[in-house]
Order: structure tokens, then C-alpha cells, then sequence
């Protein structure tokens, strides 16, 4: 079920990390305006996704030599703030 009352996209990046805000980047004009890691064509979901297979960050930093430890950092501090984001409701 969708949130009748969704917060802005704009409104809940201020909520995410600051580490997260470095790396993680919104582009309407690459993977459809998906997260990705530092406006690289790498989705947030991507990483995720080899992190929940069980992949090892260590196999993740060498089959992607352009990623660092920060990147992989930042996508699971940004789900966390994705997954508990503020919801305000107006009565």
C-alpha cells in the first residue's frame, strides 16, 4: 500500500545522512532518476541487491574497482533513512 500522504522527494533527502548525501545522487536524465553512487550508472538498489545475495563487500570492491567501502556505506545508511523517513500528516 502507497502513502496517502507522501512526503515530497526534495523534503525527504534532507533526512538522509550526510555521508549518504556525498555519495548517493538523484538525476532525472540517468536510471530513470533512481539513486545512484556518485552519478555514476550505479544504482543504489544494484548494491543492495549483492549485499542481500550475501556477495561480500570485498568481492563488491573488486568486481567494481571504481566503487569504494564509503559507497557501500552510504547505500546502507540511505536505505535505513529510506525505510524510517518522517511522514507528516496535516489534519
Amino acid at each position: 500500500m502507497t502513502d496517502p500522504h507522501p512526503l515530497p522527494s526534495v523534503i525527504r533527502r534532507l533526512c538522509y545522512p550526510v555521508i549518504a548525501m556525498d555519495r548517493i545522487t538523484f538525476n532525472p536524465n540517468q536510471c530513470g532518476g533512481r539513486p545512484c553512487i556518485r552519478g555514476m550508472r550505479i544504482r543504489v538498489k544494484d548494491l543492495l541487491d549483492l549485499l542481500a545475495a550475501g556477495i561480500a563487500e570485498t568481492e563488491i570492491l573488486e568486481d567494481y574497482p571504481y566503487l569504494e567501502a564509503e559507497d557501500i556505506r552510504a547505500c546502507l545508511e540511505y536505505a535505513a533513512a529510506e525505510a524510517d523517513h518522517p511522514v507528516l500528516i496535516a489534519r
